[in-house]
């Protein structure tokens, strides 16, 4: 017997094993001029109707009274050569018939045979959507929410693609093609933040590390704004950096300067990223305190409000005492600097300076010269003498006499300035009598010369 014989046998056994039915004779299946109908209780057609064989498969039998094979049912369910209802399995089909375009799609009928359309669904641990004619969507989909690849499967995790043909993305320059990269959870949905205060991206913390995203889910590489609550857009302070992985930088980093901030002095300037990628920022010059002092490998540096470190001298007023004084960074590397050094001033002039170990610039007297706010007391050169007053704690002072080269003048009852003023010290070189009459405990004379701050 041919082998289409014995198909034929074996669809004959589906339908009507067991069921002692003769064709015509009774209701049920009959085989007529090669075709299947089934029979009522009154020897009529079915028509437009399911039925069962002796295997229990669903069959069809149409408006002609035939089983259907290999085509849809009420465009929900789809019948196979052996005319059985497809369920819980994959079809590829020509969708002529559900479509404008006619091409094969694959489809997906669930247990009960009905076609998934315009929904997701979840099968083998993988998820995968489906048109309003249950053609499975490759591509961007979901309102480019969801991404497929061509084996329909939604994809997870970091994904290279191309952005939707209607979002206009900017060209990557990390990436000859255009390309992008987006992250998409376990489920399959793209990551979007929810952008905020003209925030251009928003963050997201995977595997430890932060990225940025735009309004469309991909991933931003440089400089970007993030904003945040209390954050002034003119300073560094809501703004991140990217690096060409998408990853934020943390620690040390060169790169010129956020193109929308101004008041940089140079193309590229250095900045540090603490912990999470923030921009370590401070305060504008002048109004720094030693809060805003922040401690790298051993050493300290202060930055400004744009995120660059702070050089030369620097007014910073101490947290705890409220004391304000000098401090000084050094223009190469940055870092705060301690002990005595020269130091050249805004209009060209150099001056002694002393700074403690903690780097406080000193007030007082150390090694037979006179300090304040770290800068060395000394004469005007056309008065070889000069008397410098020094504010002590609670509203006190005392008065010191120091001459053109910066020491203090002691034990002495003869020194007298170019304007012949004569000055009487005590061993400490403080100020006893001016020409020859006692200085009152009230006394007070020439102010300290402040730090040059603005170099």
């Amino acid at each position: 017997m041919k082998k289409k014989g014995l198909l034929i046998l074996g669809l004959a056994a589906a339908l009507t094993a067991g069921s002692g039915i003769t064709a015509m004779a009774a209701a049920g299946w009959a085989s007529e001029n090669g075709q299947w109908v089934y029979y009522d209780n009154f020897g009529s057609y079915v028509t437009n109707e399911w039925k069962r064989g002796a295997d229990n498969q669903w069959r069809y039998l149409n408006s002609r009274g035939q089983m259907a094979v290999n085509s849809w049912v009420d465009e929900e369910y789809y019948v196979d050569s052996n005319g059985v209802m497809v369920a819980g399995k994959w079809m590829k089909l020509n969708s002529n018939i559900r479509s404008l375009t006619a091409s094969d799609h694959w489809y997906y009928f669930q247990d009960s045979g009905k076609v998934v359309t315009n929904s997701w669904k979840k099968i083998d641990n993988k998820w995968y959507h489906f048109d309003a004619d249950g053609a499975m969507e490759t591509g961007w989909m979901d309102d480019n929410m969801s991404y497929a690849k061509d084996d329909g499967a939604a994809v997870t995790g970091w994904q290279k693609l191309l952005p939707p043909d209607d979002q206009g993305e900017e060209r990557n320059p990390f990436d000859e093609d255009d390309r992008r990269w987006y992250y998409f959870n376990s489920s399959g949905k793209k990551f979007v933040p929810d952008l905020k205060d003209d925030a251009v991206c928003g963050e997201k913390r995977i595997d430890g590390t932060y990225y940025c995203f735009n309004g469309n889910g991909a991933m931003q590489t440089g400089w970007a704004y993030v904003g945040g609550s209390n954050v002034d857009p003119n300073t560094i302070s809501g703004y991140r950096f990217y690096d060409a992985n998408g990853k934020a930088i943390t620690g040390w980093y060169s790169a010129a300067p956020p193109r929308d901030l101004t008041g940089y002095e140079n193309e590229v300037e250095w900045f540090y990223f603490v912990k999470g990628g923030v921009p370590k920022a401070g305060p504008s010059k002048g109004n720094a305190t030693s809060s805003d002092f922040l401690r790298v490998s051993g050493k300290t540096y202060l930055f400004n409000e744009l995120g660059t470190p702070a050089v030369g001298l620097q007014r910073v007023k101490d947290k705890s005492s409220g004391e304000t004084t000098a401090y000084y960074f050094d223009p190469v590397s940055c870092a705060m600097i301690s002990g005595k050094m020269t130091i050249q001033e805004g209009d060209g002039t150099k001056a002694q300076y002393y700074f403690l170990s903690s780097g406080k610039g000193f007030t007082g007297v150390q090694s037979g010269s006179l300090y304040y706010c770290g800068k060395q007391q000394a004469a005007d050169g056309s008065l070889k003498y000069e008397v410098i007053t020094l504010p002590g704690s609670n509203g006190s002072h005392t008065n010191y006499l120091v001459n053109s080269s910066g020491k203090i003048v002691k034990n002495t009852s003869s020194a007298k300035d170019n304007d012949g003023n004569k000055y009487t010290t005590d061993r400490n070189g403080i100020v006893t009598k001016v020409n020859g009459e006692a200085v009152g405990a009230g006394a007070t004379f020439g102010a300290p010369r402040e730090p040059d701050y603005w170099e």
